[in-house]
Order: structure tokens, then C-alpha cells, then sequence
């Protein structure tokens, strides 16, 4: 799309994250920039950038990757890609309830390995869902459609936490809004949705974790940091909470010691989005948010 329109584009040949240094030299020179959520877009890359930097596309949802108020400051536009992920993520963090509870990734490791031998009436007994609460922690589009598909596809209770009281979403559900410790205590599932931001760092930390029933599982995919993934792995060892399912974590790629030696856990490599549909319509939002700025319209999707 950028280049029907006459653009050069410079495509990054380099595998992984790039460090500062890397985007810097990216930068400079360019009319606009298409980000990855691994690209730190802060004051220092956008200081070397040159006032022809026109707009800044981040190719994903969240945006805590990127320093908007520098933006502001250099007078770069800064874009995200809402709303087309609602489903695909929703879709993923339900696959993951489903698995933890059902034991799939475990079963699917021990047939594998040649241990099953055949039929046994306590062979790895998951846990059933309908009539079970599910802890939705931040009422965002992803989480509001969770909630809905586990309402009415599994048969869920839904308890929520969030700033803001919906009440067409509990008078269409039957969903009750909690504090976030009545989320933890009264849930058997928590799934987390809420943004990283300075005060949902390490929400859910050994405090938070200690809250939960032994028999419940903890879901994220949001962002890594949200948890304090060290304790995580204390209470997973210890037996506190029952599983866990992350696609996210808070060293991404590094994993916190121990984590994936665990077997009560279900660890994916942040592909919550990650379908043909989505991914290839993430990229269309981000081409045509740079399109319109650099055309001197207003870019669809422009973070306020």
C-alpha cells in the first residue's frame, strides 16, 4: 500500500529486537515509521529523527512501547491498530482457559513421550468450566468479549474488575463488577486485560497471588509486566493457584527461572493475535494511518 503510493520503504533485515542504537539509525531520514511493540520509541530515538518525521504507526494495540508525550513534544503523530484484535485475542485467551483447565498441553506432552499405556479413570483430570466464575480483570473491548463467549459458550459466571461500572454489559451477562481482591478470592479463572501503565505494573504480585483458590487458574495476555512473573513461579511451584496460561511475559523472550519447567503452566510466545486475518489487517491499519498523515489528513487511529 505504501508503495502504490509513491513511498520508499526500508524494511529492518534484522531478526529480534532492535536496541536503541539499531532505531536510531533507522530513523533518521524517515517520514514516518512503522513500529513493532518490541521497538522502544522514546525521546532519544525521536530527538535523532529530523523534523521530517511526520507520524509514528505502532503495529499493535497496545502502545506502552511508545513515548507519546515526546510524540507531542517533536510533533510526530503516534497510531495504533484497535479494534481488529478484539476477536482473535478473545478467541486465544478462551483457547487458553480451555486448555489449562482440560490439561491439553500436558496430555498432549505425555502421549508424546510414549506414557500412555492406556485408559485410567484418574489419568489426568482437568477441571470443568460451566457454573465456574470467570475473574475478568480490566472491561476493555478484549475482555468484555471473553467474558461473553465464556457466558455464553461455557456457561460462566463473570465477576469483573475495572475503573468503570457497565451496566448494559451485567444487565446482558449477568456479570457483577468486584474489587480486584474479590476478583481473586470468589474466581476460578482470572483472565487479565488491562494496559501497562506505571499502576498495573506488577498488579497481580505475591500479595494478589496469595488471594486466589488453590484450584484456580491465572491467564494473561496483555502485557508481561502486569505480574510479577518470580512470584508467579513461587505460587505455581508451591501449589498456591492450580495453573497458569501466559502468552505474555515480563522479560520478553527470557522466561523467569523455573517457569518452563513447570508443568501446571502453558506458556505461548505472545501470538494472542496471531492469525492471517488479523495480522494482515493490523498492517493495512498501520500503512493507512501513516498514508493519511503524510497526505495532511487526520490518521485514523491516532493515539490522543
Amino acid at each position: 500500500m505504501l508503495e502504490e503510493k509513491g513511498y520508499e520503504v526500508v524494511v529492518s533485515q534484522k531478526d529480534g529486537v532492535l536496541s536503541s542504537e539499531e532505531l536510531k539509525e533507522g530513523v533518521k531520514g524517515a517520514d514516518a515509521v512503522l513500529s513493532l511493540l518490541t521497538d522502544k520509541i522514546d525521546e532519544d530515538v525521536l530527538s535523532v529523527a529530523g523534523e521530517q518525521l511526520k507520524v509514528v504507526a505502532n503495529y499493535a494495540v497496545g502502545f506502552n512501547n511508545l513515548d507519546v508525550e515526546a510524540g507531542k513534544k517533536h510533533n510526530v503523530v503516534m497510531t495504533n491498530t484497535p479494534g481488529v484484535l478484539t476477536e482473535t485475542v478473545a478467541e486465544f485467551a478462551l483457547s487458553l482457559i480451555m486448555a489449562i483447565a482440560k490439561r491439553i498441553s500436558e496430555g498432549d506432552r505425555f502421549t508424546r513421550a510414549g506414557k500412555f499405556v492406556g485408559w485410567a479413570p484418574m489419568l489426568l483430570l482437568g477441571s470443568d468450566l460451566g457454573g465456574k466464575t470467570l475473574g475478568v480483570v480490566g472491561l476493555g473491548r478484549i475482555g468484555m468479549s471473553l467474558a461473553k463467549k465464556a457466558k455464553f459458550g461455557l456457561g460462566m459466571n463473570i465477576l469483573y474488575h475495572d475503573p468503570a461500572k457497565n451496566e448494559e454489559f451485567e444487565k446482558e451477562t449477568g456479570a457483577e463488577l468486584a474489587s480486584l481482591d474479590e476478583v481473586l478470592q470468589k474466581s476460578d479463572v482470572v483472565s487479565i486485560h488491562v494496559p501497562l501503565l506505571d499502576s498495573t505494573k506488577h498488579l497481580i504480585n505475591a500479595e494478589k497471588l496469595a488471594l486466589m483458590k488453590k484450584t484456580a487458574y491465572l491467564v494473561n495476555t496483555s502485557r508481561g509486566p502486569v505480574i510479577d512473573e518470580a512470584a508467579l513461579v513461587e505460587v505455581l511451584k508451591q501449589g498456591t493457584i492450580k495453573g497458569a496460561a501466559l502468552d505474555v511475559f515480563e522479560d520478553e523472550p527470557q522466561l523467569k527461572p523455573g517457569l518452563a519447567e513447570l508443568e501446571n503452566v502453558i506458556l505461548t510466545p505472545h501470538t494472542a493475535s496471531a492469525t492471517e486475518e488479523t495480522r494482515s489487517k493490523m498492517s493495512e491499519m498501520a500503512a493507512q494511518n501513516i498514508i493519511a498523515v503524510l497526505e495532511g489528513g487526520e490518521a485514523p487511529n491516532k493515539i490522543q
